[in-house]
């Protein structure tokens, strides 16, 4: 008897596998933390994040966007930690969630298959950047929403597809721009489709990117020369974990939290607040598990 061979290529068979991963562990985890709740803002299901305790009148805001079939919920550890911090956290759940009540299932394919980004364009998931635009201005309408939050201190977070979500609202597709967006975190973003065009000089916020030395499918686009990083403006910076594979910045991952908390709040306090309240930016070159780090703060 032949064994069959699947048609399906390794790095979807990946995403895959990855997917009902995630799925199981939001079937079994619960709401952790008393601030966090469920909403619907701009007719878009929205996970929040706030601060137990308001410090001040206005909190700076970050808006995430979940990997492809991942969902809202995916990266608690590291959105309660903004939050801890003092952030207010909008985590939309987009159309291609599978997980926290999503719309689609595991087996339902990308819009144009990622292994083929050449022939992406900016019409390719911009209903996930029409979810912000839809919650932005539905927050900034809403007195109990816009009272929390000061708009002159936002950033953007994304992983995987989110990743690639977030740079083009950062102006890797000017189509997407969202204005006042103060700096950007790419957590192993699929950046295939904007290295062929040069899109990433077109980025108007800083940018951090992180990878892992065993996110093989992903990181190696954004580090090699020539690659996402290369191809960025600077303000830029990339990190890259030892160990880390393509879940560590989903709670699926357990050992390089830390890091990945110091790093991502060393960046967004730098630039969204202007300020350092841990480490600075400088320091992660020095910190155990961090096998790269570069930066141009020009």
């Amino acid at each position: 008897m032949k064994t069959a061979i699947s048609s399906v290529p390794l790095a979807q068979r990946f995403f895959r596998i990855a997917t009902v991963a995630l799925a199981a562990l939001a079937a079994v985890a619960g709401t952790a933390f008393a601030k966090d709740s469920e909403e619907v803002i701009g007719g878009v299901h929205v996970h929040v994040w706030e601060p137990d305790q308001r410090t001040i009148a206005r909190q700076p805001v970050i808006f995430f966007s979940h990997g492809f079939h991942g969902c809202s919920t995916q990266s608690k550890f590291l959105m309660r930690a903004f939050a801890d911090a003092g952030y207010i956290v909008f985590a939309p759940n987009h159309h291609d969630a599978t997980c926290n009540n999503g719309d689609q299932n595991i087996w339902d394919k990308p819009q144009v298959a990622l292994r083929k980004p050449e022939r992406w364009m900016d019409t390719t998931f911009r209903n996930r950047a029409d979810d912000f635009r839809k919650v932005i201005s539905a927050l900034k309408s809403q007195k109990q929403w816009d009272s929390k939050i000061n708009w002159n201190e936002m950033g953007l977070v994304g992983h995987s597809l989110g990743g690639y979500t977030v740079l083009g609202m950062s102006g890797a597709w000017p189509s997407w721009r969202v204005n006042g967006v103060k700096a950007t975190l790419a957590l192993s973003p699929y950046v295939g489709p904007y290295l062929k065009t040069n899109a990433l000089q077109h980025l108007s916020a800083p940018v951090m990117y992180q990878g892992g030395t065993r996110d093989i499918f992903v990181t190696p686009k954004v580090r090699r020369p020539g690659g996402g990083y290369d191809l960025s403006k600077g303000p830029k910076y990339y990190v890259e974990f030892t160990g880390a594979g393509h879940l560590t910045w989903t709670d699926l991952g357990l050992f390089t939290r830390k890091r990945i908390v110091e790093t991502s709040l060393a960046f967004m306090d730098r630039y969204v607040r202007g300020k350092s309240a841990g480490i600075s930016l400088k320091d992660i070159a020095g910190l155990p598990g961090v096998s790269d780090f570069r930066y141009d703060d020009r």
